[in-house]
Parts: C-alpha cells; structure tokens; sequence
C-alpha cells in the first residue's frame, strides 16, 4: 500500500496544486463569490464522501423546520436530470437524486427540497419561489467556492479523519487539509457510542481545530422497515448497498444477523439484472429466516419499482438511520444564535 501511495504521490501533488491555486484565487477575489442573501449553513467534508452529511443537514433541517422557514439545496447526485428542480412528492430518485428524494419523503411539505449543480441559480430560484424563505442548507457544497454559505459545517468520519488522509488519488481528500479553516464547526461522525474525553481530546489535538468548536456524533439505527415480503424471526441478511461507506451498517447487522454482503458504488443506478442477480443470489439461501436489507437511501432508488420488479415478492427491508450529537444542546445554542441573529 506504501509503495502504491510513492507511485501516486506526483498525481496528488498536482492536483493538490491546482486545488490549492484555485482556492487561493477566490480567496483573493479573482474568482467572483456569490454571498448568500438569507441564512445558510454549508455541510460538507474535505473528503470525496461518505461523512454522514445526509443525516447531519436531517438533523439541522428537523430542528429549524418549526421555527423558520427553511430549504434544502443539493446538487442531486445520480440524477439524470440537469438544472433546477423543486422536489415533490412524485419525483423519483433519477430525477432528482437519493438524497434529496430522502429530504423530500421525511420533511414533505414542512422543508422546502431541491436540486441543482449551480448552487448559485439554485439559490436565486428557491428565494424567488419562496420569498419568506429564511434558511438554507447546502448539502456538500464546501468546496463550491463560487457561493459563500453563512457558516460552514465540517464533517469527517471517525474512521477516516482527514489528518490522517492523503490528496486525490493516493488518498480521499479533494483539497489539502488546511481547507479546514474555512469551516466554523467540525463534526467527527460515526463515533462509537462510548468514546471517552481522552479519546476525543486526542482527536481533536490531531484535526487542529479548536476544541470547543469540534463536535461528536455516532449513528442511531431504528427498527428495519419492510417493504415486501415480511419475515417473523430473521436470522440471514443479505446486505445490498450503494453508498460510499456500508461498513458501519455491516457492522451494525453483524451483531444480531449472519450477513453476506453485495456492494455496489456510491449513488448507484439499480438496473433490472442487478435486482435478479440479487434475488438468485438469495435464493442459494438454504435458511427461510432469511431478509434482504438495503440502506434507506437505497430504497429511496427502488421504492418505485418494488412491485415491476417483483421486489415485492421477496423479504426486503431497509434500515432508518440518524444522529445522536454530543453536547447536542451546545450544537443547537450555536446554529440558533448564527439563524436567529439579525
């Protein structure tokens, strides 16, 4: 693995060059930078994905959704659409994206959702659709430079912390690690549950952040909800996904069920031959306590074929998540005073 990063290390000190001239240009305002008239928090990562940003912008949204009002604005990856889109409650994930989609089926009509890869048109259409609307949330949009969000949420996985990542390609990161100080809070996600003060002192000494603005979260697994066939004691789980990082939900399920695993890339399109592959697949199963399990913004991809494509003939479950924040009330005290603030 050592040898592989020396032979890649030229390829990421270009593109940590050009990442960083063009960081620089905007910091010095060659590049022009679009500020965001209304309130707005960026959530995003140094990294090329797989933080949590969905369940964190869910949190922010599911907390703000009461008090004021409050959009969501995503670039929609995997869609085959292109331009701005308001997501309703008949878009569907090619149109719009898993994520978004997800936004849209918990918030329905209390957030406003949409999409497009020009955060900047995106913006100007959802204040001039909404002109009451008094928050916006950019999901992974830090390194969109061409539009300066009110505050910047930072977010890096526990398992992964951008200190120890290296530049594209020999690592994850799609800027250097001084990017950070662009961010006004960094979250470390997916924490184990029981992590002690000397464990996340030690962390936040290594991201070189200031200590009482780096926050903890571990992820919350509810109950599995079908949708086909239902299965009264399962023992067997045939793991389908298409995130980013399916580790922590592998290892999740591992504790109670026997797991056989299927891994397909980020955002990725289910076809037809992929759902019978992994129905013959299951089918080798000699144990009938046997479920299907996807993650919920894969089912965001396949709620809408369930019955052509037969999934409803066998027993497929996906699994709701969220986040328990440490210091939660701190977190809330401090978004509230930057949304509330004239």
């Amino acid at each position: 693995m050592q040898f592989v990063r020396y032979l890649l290390w030229p390829f990421s000190l270009v593109y940590g060059c050009i990442s960083y001239l063009r960081n620089l240009c905007y910091d010095f305002g060659l590049f022009k930078v679009y500020e965001i008239p209304s309130k707005s928090i960026c959530v995003g990562n140094l990294s090329t994905g797989g933080t949590g940003k969905t369940p964190h912008v869910a949190f922010i949204a599911n907390y703000f959704q009461d008090q004021v009002e409050t959009s969501i604005l995503s670039r929609g990856y995997g869609r085959d659409t292109k331009g701005f889109i308001l997501v309703s409650d008949i878009s569907t994930a090619n149109e719009v994206g898993d994520e978004p989609l997800f936004y849209q089926t918990i918030f329905k009509h209390k957030v406003h959702v949409a999409v497009c890869e020009n955060r900047k048109v995106g913006i100007e259409k959802l204040n001039q659709l909404f002109p009451s609307n008094e928050l916006i949330l950019l999901d992974d949009a830090f390194q969109h430079r061409a539009v300066k969000a009110g505050m910047n949420i930072l977010l890096t996985d526990f398992n992964a912390l951008y200190s120890n990542d290296y530049m594209l390609p020999t690592g994850n990161l799609r800027e250097w690690k001084s990017g950070r100080n662009r961010a006004d809070l960094v979250f470390v996600t997916k924490c184990p549950e029981m992590l002690s003060e000397s464990e996340k002192k030690s962390i936040t000494k290594q991201l070189k952040f200031p200590e009482n603005k780096v926050f903890f979260s571990h992820v919350k697994y509810a109950d599995l909800k079908p949708f086909g066939k239902e299965i009264t004691s399962p023992q067997k789980v045939l793991l389908v996904t298409g995130i980013a990082n399916p580790n922590p939900l592998n290892n999740h399920l591992k504790k109670n069920f026997d797991v056989h695993h299927i891994n397909f890339n980020d955002h990725h399109a289910f076809s037809l031959k992929d759902i019978e592959e992994i129905h013959r697949k299951f089918d080798t199963f000699a144990n009938n306590n046997s479920i299907i399990v996807t993650t919920e913004k894969d089912f965001m991809r396949l709620k809408d074929v369930t019955t052509v494509w037969k999934l409803n003939e066998y027993p497929w479950y996906y699994q709701p998540i969220s986040v328990e924040i440490d210091r939660e009330e701190e977190f809330k005290t401090i978004i509230n005073q930057y949304v509330n603030t004239i």
